[in-house]
């Protein structure tokens, strides 16, 4: 006597099943994020699309790169990147504007190369990015600085509007008509680490380093010489001293150096080994 009962429930069960299934799609569909919205850390205000171009543009993604976005808000910039053939990930705390990101990199055709996470971007790893971008506020920057100058040397890194106090960016530009606010971009590479002693010929080379510039001392027994105009970008390093032209490349483990010196029309090679 029960078959029956079963029976007449059953199709007010599914009912019921497929209603609520339309419910949760239509309540992911309905979402749609606001200028000025609370977030984590900073509130939601996205980033006019031409001044993502230019960011992408001033970091010259290619195929070739690894793009990751902290704060990735509705994901355009990371779409706009996989758009370009990189491969691109971003970092959101937002689940709503996660799972939105995902639904706009799937319309643009993209979804296979633009991969969004729910997560803190103060506790996730993005070490292994070639370029990093940000829309943060300055103290936040600021708090990211030391991870970022841990990443690879010649990493680059851009930021929507805001900057890293003391370290100067290598260029900074405005974006084009389209922007209304918050329309300036910054790019800094970030470079080796070369502070310390160094032994270089029969010379002891020692550098003070601030971020991409660097001064120092050449001793060459009684003989002390300014290192003047040191500047790396990324591994890339120059200087001078006693007027002689160095430039040269910091290798992949840090502790060596080479590359060519000129002085009065001559060039030869030279090789430096941290002590």
């Amino acid at each position: 006597m029960s078959f029956p009962h079963y029976v007449t429930r059953l199709p007010t069960v599914l009912s019921l099943v497929a209603v609520g299934t339309v419910g949760v799609a239509l309540a992911q569909q309905a979402f749609e994020p606001r200028v000025g919205q609370s977030g984590k850390d900073v509130v939601w205000v996205p980033t006019a699309q031409t001044l993502v171009d230019k960011m992408l543009d001033m970091a010259k993604v290619t195929a070739d790169d690894y793009v990751i976005d902290l704060g990735s808000g509705d994901g355009r910039t990371v779409i706009t990147a996989a758009k370009r053939g990189a491969k691109a990930h971003g970092i959101e705390y937002n689940p709503d504007m996660v799972e939105l990101s995902k639904r706009n990199a799937e319309k643009e055709g993209v979804a296979g190369k633009a991969t969004f996470v729910k997560a803190d971007i103060f506790e996730s790893d993005f070490s292994n990015a070639t370029v990093l971008t940000l829309f943060l506020l300055t103290k936040l920057n600021l708090k990211l600085r030391p991870t970022i100058l841990k990443m690879k040397p010649g990493t680059r890194v851009v930021s929507n509007t805001f900057n890293m106090d003391d370290w100067e960016p290598e260029q900074t530009v405005e974006a084009p008509a389209g922007c209304s606010s918050f329309c300036r971009a910054h790019l800094w590479i970030v470079p080796a680490d070369v502070a310390g002693t160094w032994k270089l010929g029969d010379s002891e080379l020692r550098i003070s380093q601030k971020f991409q510039n660097f001064t120092g001392r050449l001793i060459t027994g009684n003989l002390v010489a300014l290192v003047t105009d040191g500047k790396l970008y990324g591994d890339q390093i120059t200087f001078t001293a006693v007027g002689v032209r160095y430039a040269g490349r910091v290798s992949a483990g840090g502790n060596t150096m080479e590359g060519t010196q000129s002085s009065g029309g001559a060039d030869a090679k030279w090789q430096a080994t941290r002590g």
